[in-house]
């Protein structure tokens, strides 16, 4: 394997942040440690839960810190004691500057956009949400307003409609691990561009990608169809779509819904009417049409077709909230 002559610190957690780290390994970049989230409780249990990044790091025999805070004294001594040449950021907190601005190449994040566009914790559910054709990676130098420094490279990948953000999280990861390693060959050779995003923007404002909140994810019916459609699919499979179903006796249910079709109309629709036969197909008006349900989840069930859950669940006088 050739040896490189970079001394990285690499930080991250989840899954998405885990294919990059594998690829500088295979390229044969001296990863000095891995700082990733703190272990926490969850599950039933209350077990605890190492991120994805920290067991891939355990397995690859990585030292690995995880600090608190990262303003913590004893981790900034400990940082700075590993004398990296260049950190890299891959979905993981804000820094400050005492941490980003430590070593003395700097410290390059690697974003699921197409910066200056959909800056931000969620870019991916935004950007497929919003209805767009085309996303991407960026690798940029990291500064402090959040998602606005330099960029080096980026990369563009179209979003079919049918693609759910789950479908482009996976797409970008493979793209965004390829684009992170290219950055930081440009890196060692001294030989890359820093573009401002100003220049991008030429005076229009970014697009931003904020924390994805509970009534965020509520569907409203009364939209049209693409808007409800493209909602749907953006919060696929995480966090989720979330409707509530109203049933004859007053009381009502959460549904979680990840997967539709789009059966548009010409004549005007009561939004949240359901429509069925009560055993392979149901339906649920929008503005300007119907969008046709194939994958749903019934609070504390698990996620099932739609034949499955019709074979369980009546929905007589029924109906769904705007």
């Amino acid at each position: 394997m050739q040896k490189r002559n970079l001394r990285i610190v690499y930080m991250g957690t989840p899954e998405f942040a885990v294919l990059p780290l594998e690829r500088l390994l295979e390229a044969g970049y001296e990863i000095a440690a891995v700082v990733t989230n703190p272990d926490k409780p969850a599950g039933r249990g209350q077990q605890l839960q190492e991120s994805a990044v920290k067991k891939y790091a355990r397995q690859a025999g990585l030292k690995i810190l995880q600090p608190e805070k990262f303003r913590d004294t004893l981790f900034l001594q400990e940082l700075a004691a590993l004398k990296a040449d260049l950190q890299l950021v891959v979905a993981f907190k804000m820094l400050p500057e005492v941490v980003w601005n430590m070593p003395p190449l700097g410290t390059i994040n690697l974003h699921a956009s197409l910066l200056p566009d959909y800056r931000g914790a969620a870019p991916i559910n935004w950007a497929v949400m919003n209805g767009e054709k085309v996303s991407g990676v960026t690798t940029f130098l990291l500064k402090h307003e959040i998602d606005t420094g330099h960029i080096i490279f980026q990369e563009k990948v179209p979003i079919n409609e049918q693609m759910s953000a789950g479908d482009l999280h996976d797409r970008l990861m493979e793209v965004g691990a390829d684009l992170l390693l290219k950055t930081v060959e440009a890196v060692e050779r001294n030989d890359y561009p820093l573009i401002d995003q100003k220049d991008l923007l030429q005076g229009r404002e970014a697009i931003h990608a904020p924390k994805i909140f509970k009534e965020d994810m509520r569907i409203k019916w009364s939209e049209p169809a693409e808007v409800v459609y493209n909602h749907i699919r953006g919060l696929a499979p995480f966090p989720g779509a979330w409707t509530e179903l109203c049933q004859a006796d007053g009381t009502t249910l959460t549904l979680k819904i990840f997967k539709t079709e789009k059966n548009c109309l010409t004549e005007p629709q009561e939004p949240g009417k359901i429509v069925t036969d009560g055993k392979r197909f149901l339906e649920i008006c929008v503005r300007d049409g119907r969008l046709r349900i194939l994958e749903l989840q019934l609070s504390g069930k698990k996620r099932m077709g739609i034949e499955e859950f019709l074979r369980g669940f009546r929905l007589d006088d029924c109906r769904l909230m705007c």
